[in-house]
């Protein structure tokens, strides 16, 4: 009403007793317009919300990780220079409901032995040697979770844990998570980025133990997209 009411008073015509037909003509388009747009606005807000509703699964669903659009990126450095490896075929199964995601499963199988660093495959060999991944004697680490928790509007934690050779720890796993379309189909963006130590996880026997040479911590960044299974 506000709204209406700066607008209208542009009409008001002080000291003038009566206004030229231009300007009546103007203050009317201008009531036209402010109406039309307030009757837009009122259909959106009504709209958008039924739309979720209608094209969303009402209950918990089980979601499956689509590889083409999904990455999953590990940072770390050796010595002062960073570097950037992928985790390749990764797979993943969420059962979540996107209208609650609070209430969550989440199934993470990470292949070791797919690392790929671009232009290094020395790097490569390394974190796959004994020392590091050792990934003859386990080719996969894994995450699972079984509680969700609401951090904001579209933010979450799912507190679970993380196993990586034969280490097993608590790791809270912070998310965004959007409702989005994939070909089609109704399905769901998420994105998250956190830090773990590999020292803890037994990454780094030996001389890769010193933490001079490739620092402890690691960054590793999830983009990933998810269908209905």
């Amino acid at each position: 009403m506000k709204m209406m009411e700066n607008n209208t008073s542009l009409c008001s015509s002080a000291g003038v007793a009566s206004p030229p037909n231009s300007l009546l003509m103007r203050c009317r388009n201008k009531i036209i317009g402010v109406r039309t747009k307030m009757m837009k606005l009122s259909i959106k807000s009504v709209l958008c919300p039924a739309f979720l509703v209608i094209a969303l699964p009402s209950s918990a669903a089980t979601w499956i990780l689509d590889p083409g659009e999904s990455r999953v990126i590990f940072e770390y450095k050796y010595g002062a220079d960073p570097y950037e490896g992928e985790f390749k075929g990764v797979e993943a199964l969420f059962d979540i409901d996107p209208l609650k995601p609070g209430s969550c499963n989440f199934s993470v199988t990470i292949p070791i032995e797919n690392i790929y660093v671009e232009d290094s495959p020395e790097a490569v060999d390394y974190l796959l040697d004994y020392e590091l991944f050792d990934v003859d004697t386990w080719p996969t680490a894994t995450f699972g979770a079984e509680k969700c928790r609401l951090e904001s509007v579209s933010s979450f934690v799912a507190d679970g844990t993380l196993t990586i050779r034969d280490q097993t720890h608590p790791l809270s796993f912070p998310f965004d998570f959007e409702i989005t379309t994939i070909d089609g189909q109704v399905g769901f963006h998420l994105t998250s980025e956190v830090t773990i130590e590999r020292l803890k996880y037994g990454v780094g026997q030996g001389y890769w133990a010193n933490t001079g040479e490739i620092a402890n911590d690691v960054t590793i960044k999830v983009d990933v997209y998810a269908v209905q299974q």
